[in-house]
């Protein structure tokens, strides 16, 4: 076990990183308390949901115990009716982590949002805020056709970034066709160009992994016993309360689907198994992130003792 895929030549300058992604429901978030209660280490949340306050069965936040055994950060951070991205993310998370550092604490990146970490480690393409009126116009059009047909557009001029988006995500769909409409250029043509730059932090990326058959096993549990802890009534209390269920935060997986069965879109067996199922397909495009990430060391989750001690010679290796 060697560090030849370390992100970055070792700089004293830079603050220690250890990363811990994967899949949604493969046990990220027990194996990273593990690394950062072994190393004096704080866990980073970098889950695009778990941002959320109000949304909590479905997020498969860390529990009330998990948080108490470390310090958690980047959970429950903004309402769901904010706005919230990448950029937003490593900014917040950047301070925490330069805090931590000063502190001499380790921060352990915990997550399944690819784009945020890669936000984070590397920094994010800035575009300019954009034409009110373009925005304003394609608000319209999606109040006046429906997001299916501005989707499709976005299919025609962007596809690689419609790939992907999910075809109800009002935001992104609306601020990809923003950025082609602005700049002339595509989102994903702009994201590439950026080449995400220098790596910002001395990173150790560590990917989780089993076999796609008891992960997909996995999944559907842990589906079925968010519904058991009451997904249902989270989401019904959430609509009460006037939070719509267009907003982004309410299109994730999970909420989208009992939102649908409670506006009587769905019956319940097929929200549980088109649930199951969105939840798989989500594994299996954050696989295909990850995996094109020749950084990223792989491991079971039950590799415990080998991730420990991975953590421990890089710390060693990278000691100021």
């Amino acid at each position: 076990m060697g560090f030849e895929h370390l992100s970055t030549n070792f700089d004293p300058n830079k603050a220690l990183l250890v990363i811990i992604c994967g899949p949604t429901g493969i046990g990220k978030t027990s194996v990273a308390i593990k690394v950062a209660a072994a190393e004096n280490g704080e866990i980073i949340g970098a889950d695009s949901m778990q941002i959320y306050r109000q949304l909590t069965i479905g997020t498969a936040k860390p529990t009330a115990a998990e948080q108490a055994r470390v310090p958690h950060h980047m959970v429950d951070v903004v309402d769901p009716t904010e706005d919230f991205d990448a950029a937003k993310f490593a900014a917040m998370a950047g301070r925490i982590i330069s805090g931590l550092d000063g502190r001499g604490v380790l921060p352990v990146v915990a997550g399944g949002t690819g784009l945020y970490i890669k936000a984070l480690t590397r920094g994010i393409f800035e575009i300019e805020a954009g034409d009110r009126q373009i925005r304003a116009a394609l608000k319209a059009a999606a109040e006046a056709k429906g997001m299916a047909a501005l989707y499709r557009e976005l299919e025609k001029v962007d596809p690689e970034t419609a790939s992907r988006v999910h075809p109800n995500d009002t935001y992104r769909i609306i601020r990809a066709l923003e950025v082609h409409a602005a700049t002339g250029s595509t989102m994903s043509r702009l994201q590439a160009e950026h080449a995400f730059a220098e790596e910002k932090y001395n990173c150790l990326k560590i990917g989780l992994t089993m076999d796609r058959d008891r992960l997909y096993e996995r999944i559907n549990r842990r589906v079925d016993m968010m519904i058991d802890q009451g997904l249902e009534a989270e989401v019904r209390g959430l609509l009460d309360r006037g939070v719509s269920p267009d907003l982004k935060a309410m299109q994730s997986i999970g909420y989208r689907h009992m939102a649908a069965f409670l506006q009587g879109q769905m019956d319940w067996d097929d929200m549980v198994a088109t649930l199951k199922r969105d939840t798989r397909r989500y594994a299996k495009r954050q696989f295909t992130w990850f995996r094109a990430d020749p950084e990223i060391q792989w491991f079971e989750p039950h590799e415990t003792e080998k991730i420990l001690q991975l953590v421990r010679d890089f710390r060693e290796k990278t000691a100021k």
